[in-house]
């Protein structure tokens, strides 16, 4: 199952399309989810508000109805229901996907600032949800293109991958693993030009292990390696300006232990230009 999170904004509707297509593309059902102060579904009809509550509670509904018609539009032979729930939404939103396979939100939801390239919702659930999380921009852009992964040799980054082969053999598309690094090399000269030789045979060597096994698991994939001297966020927000979707881990090497997101992670959110998929430690199957 796909749970898409849905507040009246463009971009969660952008969102809800293009879970509607992932939800057919994986056979699965999808649950659209809208969550609202509690207040509103809890108030008796003889208090002073009861008519305030009422006409939050139907805006709900028909934001909820546009919803379930949009996903119809886009995948009209997906099994689709909606739910209103009561309390935060980004704890409504974690919960919800709790069993789910993937957790798709808008990037830029109505209670954002003008000018802000992520919503709080976004930022909450990402990082935090036991199952990937999508974030997916409006205007959003048509199907295809390549899946793009970045590789950087850890746990979190072998899922990511997991994920990304997955998803390209279903889109049937290619894959482009990106690693990038930038630690500076000091000096210069020969001695130099070595060291940063060496560097690049290193980073090399990581990449072709990171991928090793996964092309005989996806042998319908094909597989372009990129690897580039340049900080993994600039390469990897580049390399999404051409892609259909980007994947990253949420934590790679060096990240200091209990942040529940990377600083490339974090910034892909912000400047990531198409859906972008940020995956948990342990959240796809590793090579058996």
């Amino acid at each position: 199952m796909i749970v898409v999170g849905v507040d009246g904004s463009q971009a969660a509707l952008a969102a809800v399309g293009w879970a509607a297509r992932e939800a057919t593309a994986r056979d699965g059902a999808l649950s659209i989810v809208h969550a609202m102060p509690p207040w509103p579904l809890e108030i008796s009809e003889e208090d002073r508000y009861a008519e305030v509550g009422r006409w939050m509670r139907e805006g709900a509904t028909s934001m909820l109805d546009a919803a379930l018609e949009r996903a119809r539009q886009e995948g009209p032979r997906v099994e689709a229901r909606t739910r209103l729930l009561g309390g935060d939404p980004r704890t409504i939103l974690i919960e919800s996907a709790a069993d789910a396979e993937l957790l798709v939100v808008g990037n830029q939801g109505l209670g954002g600032f003008t000018g802000m390239l992520l919503g709080s919702v976004a930022l909450g659930v990402t990082g935090r949800a036991a199952c990937p999380v999508a974030v997916v921009r409006a205007p959003a852009i048509p199907p295809g293109g390549e899946v793009v992964v970045g590789v950087d040799g850890s746990a979190a980054g072998a899922d990511a991958l997991g994920f990304a082969f997955a998803e390209a053999s279903l889109r049937g598309t290619g894959l482009r693993a990106v690693h990038a690094w930038s630690r500076p090399i000091a000096g210069g000269g020969p001695f130099a030009l070595r060291a940063a030789e060496e560097t690049a045979e290193a980073e090399r060597r990581l990449l072709a292990e990171a991928l090793a096994g996964w092309s005989e698991r996806y042998p319908d994939v094909k597989v372009t390696e990129q690897l580039e001297h340049g900080h993994p966020a600039r390469v990897l927000a580049e390399a999404s300006a051409h892609a259909g979707l980007l994947v990253v881990g949420s934590r790679g090497r060096g990240e200091l232990a209990g942040l529940l997101l990377g600083s490339v992670s974090h910034s892909l959110l912000h400047h990531a230009t198409c859906p972008l998929v940020v995956t948990p430690a342990q959240a796809s199957p590793g090579l058996s």
